[in-house]
């Protein structure tokens, strides 16, 4: 099975959130709302400077990603 690098997610709980999933390292889940990142493996600090600039991209990348995806379920929907 092929894993896609980011996957959407949902959750009723926060209703006012947008989260999508990164599944390669460093795999986190972003929320899109407040551009939040959590790590799903133990972060160092040290680490976590040096994936600064990795975890920028990977906020815009996700940004990309669900605009993507919207663009095409309303395109599905006409």
């Amino acid at each position: 099975m092929k894993i896609p690098r980011f996957i959407m997610g949902d959750a009723s709980e926060c209703p006012d959130s947008i989260f999508v999933i990164h599944t390669e390292f460093p795999r986190c889940i972003i929320d899109l709302s407040t551009d939040e990142l959590k790590f799903w493996e133990d972060i160092s600090k040290e680490d976590e400077d040096e994936l600064r600039e990795e975890t920028a991209n990977l906020v815009k990348e996700a940004s990309d990603f669900y605009d993507a995806e919207i663009q095409f379920y309303e395109q599905q929907e006409n």
